[in-house]
């Protein structure tokens, strides 16, 4: 089979490699060509265009890119015409993705969305287009089967893919000694992650409040889980702090060694549940789309876990007064064992939820079987 997958963003380039990864084992004569990045480039070198080009944030940054943009859906159009693929395979990144969807649906090729639209907060009416233009949708929440029921839209919960990814990486473990010389971080003093985001828009937003934190915690490491695709010169510079490294592609080997995290919203909330590590999650953006988020956003929390959980499991920290109410909240997560100990009985009933495992493979499996019926 030939497979077109559209990643847009460092999430999807992670859940596309994993899906990929999987559908070589079941189908023998899988082709890829595909939107993404790094780790999807390990399976294929068939590569259009990497997501750093497209990763647009905020209504302000899509107006000042509108025309790189456009360029990208026509690209993508011709490029899906002249492969001939046998299906379209769309990982979440929707305000891209369903624009093309409708474009692949009109050339009568298959199409799938792997991780769906987080339109349960922002844009149900996205709902109408996906159930038009898409053939078969697997989501990876629980509630959101029901969430689509709404529709009258039939979807598929195989499992949540992280706990798969998570699982792997646990049996990958480097030793701390290893990890902390190979990363020339100091080995006397425990480490606190700083996961601050994907994008580069939100990286300038929230990493500054993140360095403030860490001026308050002069007995802990703080480690910047950077990717190597993003330039992070304009926003840390290692001879202002004492403290504070920055380290390239190795988030879950990070997590690992941490005693706290904090982390911008995102999937990254999630991944660091699973790894077990406290943390507290903060969010900045424009103040126009804030102002007009509080209007149209439909949901009460932010982070994944709580939104799971549906309870404020980890403290939300949005908007105003980040530096101090982070520095405060983290102090409540170091010094104070039965907040900690409460947090991750919490998040073993987050994983209870979240369910099976090898929700990859199986959600690979079914795209060939549903394929090879064509």
């Amino acid at each position: 089979m030939k497979y077109y997958i559209i990643a847009g963003e460092a999430s999807g380039d992670l859940h596309g490699a994993s899906l990929m990864q999987q559908l070589i084992k079941i189908d023998k004569n899988a082709e890829f060509r595909f939107w993404g990045g790094e780790l999807m480039l390990r399976f294929s070198k068939n590569i259009v265009k990497h997501y750093r080009e497209m990763a647009y944030m905020g209504f302000i940054d899509v107006l000042k890119n509108i025309s790189k943009i456009k360029q990208n859906l026509s690209l993508c159009k011709k490029d899906i015409i002249t492969y001939k693929p046998d299906t379209v395979i769309f990982i979440d990144y929707p305000g891209f993705n369903l624009r093309i969807a409708e474009f692949v649906k009109e050339q009568n090729i298959y199409t799938i969305y792997y991780i769906s639209p987080k339109i349960w907060a922002w844009k149900k009416n996205r709902a109408f287009k996906i159930k038009k233009y898409i053939d078969k949708m697997f989501v990876i929440f629980p509630f959101e089967k029901e969430f689509y029921q709404q529709f009258d839209y039939q979807v598929e919960y195989m499992g949540n893919p992280n706990i798969d990814i998570v699982n792997k990486k646990k049996k990958e473990k480097v030793g701390r000694q290893i990890f902390l010389t190979g990363n020339n971080i100091a080995t006397n003093k425990p480490i606190i992650a700083m996961l601050a985001g994907s994008r580069k828009q939100e990286i300038k937003r929230i990493l500054p409040h993140m360095l403030a934190v860490t001026k308050k915690f002069p007995d802990y490491n703080f480690v910047i889980a950077g990717l190597s695709s993003l330039d992070y010169t304009n926003i840390f510079c290692n001879s202002q702090y004492n403290n504070v490294t920055l380290i390239y592609d190795q988030t879950y080997q990070l997590l690992m060694h941490s005693q706290a995290a904090l982390v911008t919203s995102g999937t990254a909330t999630l991944e660091t549940a699973l790894f077990f590590v406290p943390q507290l999650v903060c969010y900045k953006t424009e103040y126009f789309f804030f102002w007009l988020a509080k209007y149209f956003v439909k949901i009460k929390f932010i982070s994944l876990v709580n939104i799971l959980l549906q309870r404020e499991a980890i403290k939300e920290i949005i908007q105003t007064n980040i530096t101090s109410r982070m520095t405060a909240e983290l102090s409540n997560i170091l010094n104070d064992e039965n907040y900690r100990t409460k947090m991750l009985l919490d998040y073993k009933i987050l994983q209870d939820i979240l369910g099976d495992k090898n929700s990859v493979y199986r959600t690979a499996e079914n795209i060939y079987h549903q394929l090879s019926k064509l």
